[in-house]
């Protein structure tokens, strides 16, 4: 869905720090590493604390790392299969980082164990959302779609927190977490679906060619 305002970003907004950090000499993977560290600690260190909004703020100060390195990349003809194992990881770390920063916030300040638990639970499934998906390309097989992309759930989950934390209505942040749980599981349930069908559909083709073969050399 965010995928559209993509070339906006790219294009006009970001553009001017593509071509700094270019000349500087600085390597997108390294973009890449400082913007992971930079989440992990907005979300680590400010959540816990209770310092929603400044955490939310350093977050998005360092989540745009995602879009300027991938154009460092494209720019300096570097695009590589470690480049995209390296980007791929690293989120990881960064999504657990801020569902992670949640975890610590509601067992701290915001004393819930209901959210802690759901927080702790959108960790855990949106870490098998993307499982599923890089797995099955892994087999061949494609597990793209649903209802929860990486990108929208860490825009949802910020907004909501962000927005909260301004107008001192915490309700934005629980909604948003138990709409990323329903969508999180939904999006398994769906890759997970799309990967049976297809690979139903792979054993049937090669029981199929089996038996043709065996006529062929008899």
């Amino acid at each position: 869905m965010l995928d559209r305002f993509k070339g906006f970003w790219q294009g006009v907004v970001l553009a001017p720090f593509v071509t700094l950090f270019i000349r500087l000499g600085i390597s997108p993977d390294a973009v890449t590493l400082v913007g992971t560290i930079g989440v992990a600690a907005g979300a680590l260190v400010f959540f816990p604390q209770g310092e929603l909004l400044i955490g939310v703020l350093v977050i998005t100060a360092f989540v745009f790392s995602d879009l300027i390195d991938g154009q460092m990349a494209r720019r300096l003809g570097r695009s590589s299969k470690f480049g995209a194992f390296w980007d791929s990881t690293l989120d990881r770390i960064g999504d657990g980082a801020v569902f992670g920063g949640l975890v610590l916030y509601f067992a701290g300040p915001g004393d819930s164990m209901l959210y802690l638990s759901l927080s702790l639970y959108c960790v855990v499934m949106g870490s098998v959302t993307s499982y599923a998906r890089a797995r099955a390309e892994s087999l061949g097989m494609d597990a793209k779609g649903g209802l929860a992309e990486r990108a929208d759930r860490l825009v949802l989950i910020l907004v909501a927190t962000g927005l909260g934390a301004i107008f001192g209505v915490p309700v934005l942040m629980y909604a948003a977490l138990w709409i990323l749980a329903f969508a999180n599981t939904a999006t398994v349930v769906y890759r997970v679906e799309k990967v049976r069908k297809q690979a139903v559909a792979a054993d049937a083709a090669v029981g199929d060619q089996g038996p043709t073969q065996n006529r062929s050399v008899g």
